[in-house]
């Protein structure tokens, strides 16, 4: 948590800089707080790498496409010729991000479980024989649509309508 403190002030440092006026000086405790109540609920001071990562990369502005390739190159593993998605790496990429929304998804009366986790799993590695899959698979299953991350375009979608200005008056 003392490594990722330093990590996101430096971070956010680095954006106040190249968007004046635009980041909030609260911005890096405000995050650290929020990865903290989804990855250290038992306060041991300790949060995975690639848990914040995916947390981080779930909740920026960047493209789906470019969150769903950035997720591939965390957790992919390199089988000797190409990097792949394994079921393990697959599992702890859809526990990690199951933690980004839990609060909006019981707001609506769902729930995830580790049956959820296997479920998308499952469906990912439909049909594949090898012990894991390439990028690609991997970014078309995405763009299937899983239906535990459904959220995850829902929100981008959200985020992405934010900026839409029409120059219409209502009454």
């Amino acid at each position: 948590v003392q490594q990722l403190s330093g990590i996101l002030k430096e971070l956010f440092e680095r954006a106040r800089l190249e968007k004046p006026g635009q980041v909030d000086p609260r911005a890096a405790k405000l995050t650290l707080s929020l990865l903290e109540a989804m990855y250290d609920r038992t306060g041991m001071g300790y949060i995975k790498t690639r848990s914040a990562a995916a947390a981080l990369i779930a909740l920026s502005g960047d493209t789906l496409l470019a969150k769903y390739r950035a997720f591939f190159e965390f957790y992919a593993v390199h089988d000797g010729k190409e990097a792949v998605i394994t079921r393990s790496a697959l599992r702890s990429l859809l526990t990690d991000l199951n933690q980004v929304m839990p609060l909006p998804c019981s707001i609506v009366g769902e729930s995830c479980t580790l049956s959820c986790v296997e479920i998308a799993t499952h469906s990912c590695f439909h049909g594949v024989l090898s012990s894991g899959i390439a990028e690609e698979k991997f970014l078309s299953w995405l763009r299937s649509g899983p239906a535990l991350l459904l959220w995850l375009p829902t929100c981008y979608r959200l985020s992405a309508t934010e900026m839409v200005f029409h120059n219409v008056r209502c009454r």
